[in-house]
């Protein structure tokens, strides 16, 4: 789905090794991204559980409160779909690692999450993450931006899920607000978020101040320049290793994922 002029990246064996997704279809044809389920359960379980763990709360022991069975079921594939659910995936041993220091940047960072897996999400920041400051979604411009994405892969209703359900998710992550009529404003991105778009952009190869250039950093909503005065914050947390000054930008985001599989 190459759509609009933002960088999206393109796929590869090494993004979807560490967890990125492609092709035509996506969660948000039926759901949001899910905020306030993620968030309950990470805070019941450790990153030490398995993908199996997260599957029993969601589905047998009802953790998120779901009324049915298949529901239940439902939540734990669409759950599994955004964020992967899986510590064998480096993308999510990244999440993980990320949440658990950085709470108020926790919308940001499923956001991010979510728009490495859900190529419909991506598809809907070709039109959201250009909108000036202020700018209202104007739905028949932001359906023809989806439409031109998919093609004739989904009906008119479906799509109109779709536009509701990407809506909602920029909303939930910040970068629009209102209920009926929805602006755009600007996303608050903290050094867990940050930490997290530069991690994403190595995984598509790329280094130095060209991370700064990237989808993942488009969605963090702030020019290259302030982008990098928050990666020497992400640095004095210990999240990424960073050397910015005397025309050199050095940035190492390994130390996010030491583990099996990370770049």
């Amino acid at each position: 789905m190459e759509t609009g002029s933002l960088p999206l990246p393109a796929p590869s064996k090494a993004a979807m090794a560490c967890g990125l997704r492609f092709g035509a279809r996506g969660t948000h044809s039926s759901r949001t991204m899910m905020l306030a389920e993620l968030s309950a359960l990470l805070s019941a379980l450790p990153a030490t559980a398995t993908r199996a763990d997260y599957a029993k709360a969601i589905a047998e022991d009802n953790l998120l409160g779901k009324p049915t069975t298949a529901t239940r079921i439902l939540t734990n594939q669409r759950l599994g779909e955004l964020y992967g659910l899986d510590p064998g995936l480096p993308l999510f041993r990244v999440l993980r690692r990320v949440w658990a220091v950085d709470e108020p940047g926790r919308p940001l960072i499923a956001l991010l999450a979510s728009l490495a897996r859900d190529p419909l999400l991506r598809a809907a920041s070709t039109y959201i993450l250009p909108l000036a400051e202020g700018e209202e979604l104007v739905r028949t411009s932001f359906l023809a931006v989806l439409r031109a994405a998919v093609g004739e892969r989904m009906n008119d209703s479906i799509l109109d899920k779709v536009a509701r359900n990407t809506a909602s998710s920029w909303t939930q992550s910040g970068h629009l607000h209102g209920r009926v009529r929805k602006v755009r404003c600007r996303a608050q991105p903290t050094p867990g978020a940050v930490a997290f778009a530069l991690w994403l952009g190595a995984v598509e190869g790329k280094a130095g101040e060209d991370l700064t250039t990237t989808l993942w950093a488009a969605a963090l909503d702030r020019p290259p320049h302030r982008l990098l005065d928050l990666t020497l914050q992400a640095s004095r947390l210990g999240l990424v290793k960073a050397r910015i000054g005397g025309g050199v930008t050095a940035i190492d985001v390994s130390a996010l994922d030491p583990g099996p599989g990370g770049i």
